[in-house]
C-alpha cells in the first residue's frame, strides 16, 4: 500500500491506522510539513517504508510507485493551506493538481494496482454562499488559488478515469471530499485548532478570523474511516468509482466562534479568543456537505461527534503536555474511535 502525504497531519493518523491493521505500508512526502508534528511524535515512520520525493517531480513518483508496487495508492499530498495559496499560488498548483496527475500517471503503469482515492477538499465546489451541503454533482470551481487547484484535480481525476481506467481489469478511481478536519497533532498554520492550541502553551489569546465563518467540522478519523470504507469496496464494485463526500452530521456544521467558545471551555487552564479584524484574503462564509451518497451506499456515517471530537484533542493535547507516548495516545484513540457503534454520534 502507497499512501502519499503520510508526514501530514491526515496522513499521519491514516497511517498509523493502517499499520496498526497490519498493513505493509510505503510513505511518500517531500518532508516533515510542521515542527512540531504529529509524524515524529507518533513515531509514525515505525514499522513502514518512508521514502521521501515531491509529487510535483513527475519522475520522483514514478520511482515511489515502482518501488513500491501497491496493490493500493491513497494520494493525500498537498498544499493544505488557503492563506499559503495566495502567497504561492504557483506552488499550489503543481503540489496540487500536477501531483495529482503524476500520481495518476504513475498508477497507468503499476502492474498489481487495483484501487486509488485521489483526496481532494470540500473546498472544490463553486461556492454559492447557500447553507445547505454540496453534493457531488455540483459545479466545481473556487475562489481562491487553493479551492481551485482541489476543483482542477477532480477534474484531472475524473479524465484519468474514463480515459485510461475505464476497462474492466484495470485500477477503480474514486476520489473523496472532507474538510475541516480537526484532532490531536494538527500543528498546520492558520486553522483554528492548531491556533488555540499554540496559544494554551503560550498562555496568549487565540486571534480568530473570521468568527461567524461556517464549517463542516470533524475529527480527522470520520472521514479516514470513509476512506478505508470506500477502498474496500472498490475491490468488489467499480461502480463505487466516483467521487464521494465524507462530511458531518449537519448539526456539526458550525460557526468558528462556536469551536472557538468550546476549545476555551474545555481547555484546563485559561484560554480565551479575540477577533482578529485583518484583513484577510477572501475565505468563503458557509460550507457543508451532503453525505447522502457515502451513507446510502457504504453505509457509513461519522462515529464521532463534534463533541467527542473536541474532547479528544484536549485530551490528546493534555496528553501530551504531561509527557506521555504520543504513539500510544494515538493509538488508543483510534481504537476507542473503533469501539463506537457507526453513526451513534450523528
Amino acid at each position: 500500500m502507497l499512501v502519499t502525504g503520510h508526514t501530514g497531519f491526515k496522513g499521519s493518523w491514516l497511517t498509523l491506522w493502517l499499520g496498526a491493521m497490519g498493513a505493509e505500508v510505503t510513505g511518500l512526502s517531500r518532508d516533515v510539513p510542521t515542527e512540531p508534528s504529529l509524524f515524529e511524535l507518533a513515531r509514525v515512520h515505525e514499522g513502514i517504508r518512508d521514502w521521501r520525493g515531491d509529487v510535483a517531480d513527475r519522475q520522483a513518483v514514478a520511482d515511489a510507485v515502482r518501488a513500491a508496487d501497491p496493490h493500493i495508492l491513497l494520494h493525500l499530498a498537498a498544499q493544505p493551506i488557503v492563506r499559503r495559496s495566495f502567497e504561492d499560488p504557483i506552488d499550489t498548483y503543481a503540489t496540487n493538481v500536477m501531483g495529482t496527475a503524476h500520481v495518476l500517471d504513475a498508477a497507468r503503469h503499476a502492474a498489481d494496482l487495483e484501487a486509488v482515492l485521489i483526496v481532494t477538499s470540500d473546498k472544490c465546489y463553486e461556492n454559492r454562499e447557500w447553507h445547505w451541503g454540496y453534493r457531488e454533482e455540483e459545479p466545481l470551481g473556487g475562489h481562491d488559488p487553493y479551492s481551485s487547484s482541489k476543483g482542477a484535480a477532480e477534474l484531472v481525476t475524473a479524465a484519468f478515469r474514463r480515459s485510461f481506467f475505464a476497462e474492466p481489469g484495470g485500477p477503480a478511481i474514486a476520489s473523496a471530499r472532507a474538510g475541516n478536519v480537526v484532532g490531536g497533532g494538527d500543528w498546520g498554520a492558520d486553522r483554528l485548532i492548531p491556533d488555540c492550541m499554540r496559544a494554551a502553551a503560550a498562555g496568549h489569546e487565540v486571534r480568530v478570523r473570521n468568527p461567524d465563518a461556517i464549517r463542516p467540522w470533524q475529527h480527522v478519523l470520520n472521514p479516514l474511516s470513509g476512506y478505508l470504507v470506500l477502498v474496500e469496496g472498490l475491490h468488489r464494485d467499480r461502480t463505487l468509482a466516483a467521487p464521494w463526500n465524507f462530511g458531518p452530521a449537519d448539526e456539526d456544521a458550525r460557526p468558528v466562534r462556536w469551536i472557538a467558545d468550546r476549545i476555551c471551555e474545555r481547555w484546563p487552564g485559561p484560554l480565551s479568543w479575540g477577533h482578529d479584524p485583518g484583513p484577510h484574503p477572501h475565505e468563503a462564509h458557509s460550507l457543508k456537505l451532503d453525505s447522502s451518497r457515502a451513507r446510502a451506499r457504504l453505509d457509513w456515517a461519522p462515529r464521532w461527534g463534534l463533541a467527542e471530537a473536541l474532547d479528544a484533542i484536549v485530551d490528546w493535547h493534555g496528553a501530551l503536555a504531561r509527557g506521555e507516548d504520543m504513539r500510544e495516545v494515538t493509538l488508543a484513540q483510534i481504537e476507542a474511535f473503533l469501539a463506537v457503534e457507526a453513526g451513534a454520534a450523528t
